[in-house]
């Protein structure tokens, strides 16, 4: 068996042309959704992921903007620049980017944030809400796989789905989006006892603990659905992920790659968040 490829970027690529619909739409209407990223620091792949998102936004023909702050930059002043973009009418969505340095409180900046512009999910009132079956927002890597299992007509209810990687990013909030959809959930972590043993029983196995290569051939059921979260750098400069491709694609039916897969749908899941709060936002005002 050789699996078939989940094209992350095709797919994003459709979702985003019905986002600059959905823009168009509202600025007809009079408002431009807008979403702010702020950075602190200098980390190259965190820089990388927000200049993607800014050029997403601007090519989708949201309005971004773009908040940078020195990495020795006070927990305060970003606590501030974040209570000032919740008070920004202009601003629909706001992110900001993961990980923060040593000296902040992440919990605490999240927290900070409007739970009505939090399009990353990631406050706790949103996180409350996805756990009881009434999400506003679903963190954007989770909500964009759903939107790959739904694309390749994944049949979800009754199936074993198998998740490695307990984050509050992925992991947790994976779990309840696929115990919605009426998948038997199973949530792995590094405590995990005989991992092979729980990955091999998943028609579903979804991998997001950047440890490069660590799920192979041989832990895969065959005919397995495999999404891969991992974006790890080699030594060479190249990107892979977190299941051995080689190898999984001998005994997958299907299966994300890196790049390309579950990263596109990332940046385009995001872009429908900051929309549909602009929508909430905009039928609030008439």
């Amino acid at each position: 068996m050789t699996a078939r490829i989940i094209d992350g970027k095709a797919l994003s690529a459709t979702i985003k042309a019905e986002v600059a619909k959905r823009v168009e739409q509202l600025k007809e209407a009079g408002t431009t959704p807008g979403l702010a990223v702020v950075l602190v620091g200098e980390d190259a792949a965190s820089q990388v992921y927000v200049r993607n998102k800014i050029a997403a936004c601007e090519k989708a023909g949201l309005h971004s903007r773009n908040i940078h702050l020195a990495i020795d930059a006070p927990e305060e002043q970003l606590l501030d620049v974040v209570r000032d973009l919740n008070r920004d009418d202009t601003i629909h969505g706001i992110l900001v980017q993961l990980p923060l340095p040593a000296h902040m409180n992440a919990a605490r900046v999240i927290e900070t944030i409007s739970a009505q512009k939090d399009v990353d999910g990631f406050h706790v009132s949103n996180a409350g809400r996805l756990m009881t079956g009434r999400p506003l927002f679903r963190p954007c890597t989770p909500y964009g796989i759903m939107k790959m299992l739904e694309s390749e007509k994944v049949v979800l209810r009754g199936a074993e789905a198998v998740i490695v990687g307990a984050s509050n990013i992925v992991g947790k909030p994976m779990a309840l989006l696929l115990l919605a959809a009426g998948a038997t959930i199973t949530l792995c972590n590094t405590k995990t006892r005989d991992l092979a043993a729980q990955t091999r029983r998943a028609d579903v196995l979804v991998v997001a603990t950047g440890k490069p290569g660590m799920i192979t051939g041989d832990m895969i059921k065959p005919g397995a659905v495999i999404i891969d979260v991992g974006i790890n750098r080699r030594a060479d400069g190249k990107l892979t992920g977190d299941v051995d491709f080689e190898s999984a694609s001998q005994v997958a039916s299907a299966i994300t790659p890196v790049p390309g897969g579950v990263g596109p749908m990332t940046i385009a899941m995001l872009l429908v968040n900051t929309v549909e709060a602009a929508e909430r936002n905009a039928a609030t005002l008439v």
